[in-house]
């Protein structure tokens, strides 16, 4: 069928691969209520004519439930708010696959053009990463800016990082992405390099040379390498102070899950960290950790980390994967989970596959269930019942929290190395480092020194041996 074939036509074709759905399915694109964003008062209007984009956002519901379908799209509105847009209409349809040419089919594109018109929209929102023809394809019928989930991300990510190493991860993220969707506009970019006439850059840049979409290219390219060397040098500073840690055999929990489900709240809660937390999502970019100690004075430290969504944009998890091996080389995980949220089995589920792709998935975990108190108890009894090692909590109200710091000391790796040992007065070095890192099992001061018995690391086993009895 043509490019220019009718709306019409298209529907009257059905592909084997849909013949699985009912027609009145394919044929309808669903309207998903309650997803309009409202304006309060006059201050907010003025506010959001000035700043907000006004977005359609659309889904492609291929299989689970509808409920699973309009969970999704509820996700891609917090997005786009979070990105600063205001929500004016959300539509689900119902297909095997996304059309490989326009996401949506070239029928219900024309319906999707007459419902931008109709609400003013300039930039449609898709529930999915699409190919470059897709976006190109949409962009040319619709009329507006088309943006998919991962452009999405990044966006708001970029809007979120705060440190040197958060801005290059999320540079070198956004650079990926585009060199794959560079394009030229008529024929300015398809042209190649000439004199100035031509639109060249003159002694040098006459000649065949190169199209500008590959001088493009080439610059992105340069540009990525550049921003790699800067992460090489930022992530061997951050090597330095986890190799001191471990010198000093100082374990590390790691707080870990979905965006928006209370771990800087819960890092807070557990050390006064300070950090900052607010209601929305990617709040926390960069990582930050926190020295603690359990009830019976062992030191660890607690790292927040950034949050995973469902379906990250695999850019990131390269661009962000020194930040997220802080996951993979913790000792524990608290994977925080939102018991409020309507499907935190799907939280659960998206993080994990995070973990599987940085090799984190070996570490000891401990679901913690947050928000107890906005969460439906029939949710958390279900979440109990499929997750054996979780602890309610609610960093809001510090219900559970006692719980989980009892679970921690019990899952923290205690020291393997049995020593007695009696120290000189004047070591008291040694003994300080016995109190951080070690288990004390006995400690006597008597005239001769200081009688320990405690497990503590292969390491300061072996600076106590010269006073060991």
């Amino acid at each position: 069928m043509s490019e220019g074939s009718t709306g019409t036509e298209t529907e009257q074709v059905v592909r084997p691969e849909e013949v699985g759905i009912e027609l009145s399915e394919r044929q309808a694109l669903r309207r998903v209520a309650g997803l309009r964003t409202e304006l309060e008062d006059i201050t907010e209007v003025e506010y959001r004519q000035l700043r907000l984009e006004r977005v359609v956002l659309v889904g492609v519901w291929t299989e689970g439930s509808a409920e699973d379908a309009e969970n999704s799209l509820a996700e891609l509105k917090l997005l786009a708010e979070t990105a600063g847009s205001e929500i004016l209409d959300a539509i689900i349809q119902r297909r095997s696959r996304p059309d490989p040419a326009t996401y949506i089919g070239s029928g219900k594109v024309a319906e999707l053009h007459e419902i931008v018109e109709a609400t003013g929209a300039d930039t449609v929102i898709c529930d999915g990463e699409l190919a470059p023809s897709q976006l190109r394809n949409l962009e040319d019928r619709v009329k507006v800016k088309v943006v998919d989930r991962v452009a999405l991300i990044l966006d708001i990510f970029a809007q979120h990082a705060k440190s040197a190493e958060g801005k290059a991860q999320v540079e070198l993220a956004q650079l990926q992405y585009q060199t794959q969707r560079l394009r030229g506009w008529g024929g300015n970019l398809s042209r190649q390099a000439g004199g100035r006439a031509a639109g060249g850059e003159g002694i040098g840049g006459r000649g065949p040379g190169e199209t500008k979409l590959e001088t493009d290219r080439r610059r992105i390219q340069a540009k990525m390498a550049k921003l790699r060397r800067e992460l090489a040098h930022l992530r061997t500073t951050r090597d330095t102070k986890k190799a001191n840690r471990r010198r000093n055999e100082i374990p590390s929990v790691a707080i870990a899950g979905y965006t928006n489900a209370g771990k800087s709240s819960l890092l807070n809660r557990l050390t006064g960290a300070g950090v900052l937390v607010e209601d929305a999502l990617f709040a926390t970019l960069d990582p930050t950790t926190r020295r603690t100690e359990t009830s019976d004075g062992r030191v660890y430290t607690l790292s927040d980390t950034v949050g995973f969504v469902r379906h990250l944009p695999h850019q990131l998890v390269e661009a962000f994967r020194s930040t997220l091996e802080e996951v993979g080389d913790a000792d524990l995980v608290l994977h925080v989970v939102d018991g409020s949220h309507p499907d935190p089995g799907g939280q659960l589920a998206a993080v994990r596959e995070v973990f599987a792709d940085i090799e984190a998935i070996q570490v000891p975990e401990i679901v913690v269930v947050n928000k107890a108190d906005a969460a439906d108890p029939v949710t958390l009894a279900r979440l109990l019942a499929r997750e054996p090692h979780a602890v309610v909590v609610s960093a809001w109200t510090g219900e559970g929290i006692d719980e989980l710091l009892g679970a921690i000391e019990a899952d923290l790796p205690r020291p393997a190395v049995l020593v007695t040992a009696v120290l000189p007065y004047e070591r008291g070095d040694l003994l300080n480092q016995i109190h951080v890192s070690g288990d004390i099992e006995s400690l006597d001061h008597e005239a001769d020194g200081t009688h320990v018995v405690a497990r503590v690391g292969e390491q300061l086993a072996h600076e106590l041996a010269a006073y060991t009895v």
